[in-house]
């Protein structure tokens, strides 16, 4: 059996271009690295190899941390809220919220393009609350992604949708149940397009919701639109315990 290491020539070819392992690159060059990653679950377990990976993983230039027992508010990237997380990001960010209690968030505008991520196992560890007489928890006007949360709010809506391209990935959307439940959405949608915008020119950049893995429980409706779009491609997958969503809300 023929070896490649015995070879003559891999060992020529081996000198001249010395073996660099991963860990022989600086910080600069690790961080750009993590950058690509996906921030859960890639990028969090890379957060589970060494310390000086934990260090750079959870680097503020890569994510923003709500943490609502923080006390020192000089630590760079860490935030008490939601809101103030939203304000000091700039586009592009992820913003990792922590696990355990509730975080408060009353028709939180985001108008760019951000990630908000629980930071707990499940979407049931991390739970955004909107008091009864807010019109929502979260509003968007840009491109966003939810993934592994818990929204709850006792009238008005979960998430309001003005434009963007929203995603909500492995969430649970939760309307409180009262005998005004009818007024409740988990989610409220009202993007208008433009019919004289040609659709070449429009996909990809469209306003749309996308669901994915996500529990709806309670209101009168998963989806109130009152612009332009409509539910399409929706599938359910029955548990015991509860019903997983799969849809998309978009130009027809």
């Amino acid at each position: 059996m023929n070896n490649d290491a015995d070879n003559p020539k891999y060992k020529k070819l081996s000198t001249k271009f010395p073996l660099c392992y991963i860990n022989s690159l600086d910080d600069g060059c690790l961080m750009i690295i993590f950058s690509f990653l996906s921030p859960i679950p890639d990028r969090y377990n890379t957060a589970l190899v060494c310390r000086r990976w934990r260090f750079l993983a959870c680097h503020p230039r890569l994510w923003l941390r709500v943490d609502r027992s923080v006390k020192d508010l000089s630590l760079p990237g860490v935030y008490p809220s939601i809101e103030a997380a939203v304000v000091a990001a700039r586009p592009g960010d992820t913003i990792l919220i922590s696990a355990g209690g509730v975080h408060q968030t009353d028709e939180v505008q985001i108008k760019k393009p951000l990630c908000l991520i629980g930071s707990g196992d499940v979407p049931d560890e991390t739970t955004l609350i909107c008091s009864r007489g807010s019109e929502s928890a979260l509003e968007f006007l840009s491109t966003c992604k939810l993934a592994n949360l818990t929204v709850r709010a006792e009238l008005g809506c979960c998430l309001l949708h003005r434009s963007g391209r929203l995603t909500v990935d492995g969430c649970i959307l939760q309307c409180e149940s009262n005998p005004l439940d009818h007024l409740s959405h988990a989610i409220v949608t009202t993007a208008t397009t433009h019919d004289k915008v040609p659709p070449l020119l429009t996909k990809g950049s469209a306003d749309c919701v996308t669901v994915t893995r996500t529990r709806i429980e309670g209101g009168a409706k998963a989806v109130l639109t009152s612009g332009s779009l409509s539910l399409q491609h929706v599938r359910v997958i029955y548990t015991r315990t509860s019903l997983f969503f799969w849809f998309d809300v978009e130009n027809r």
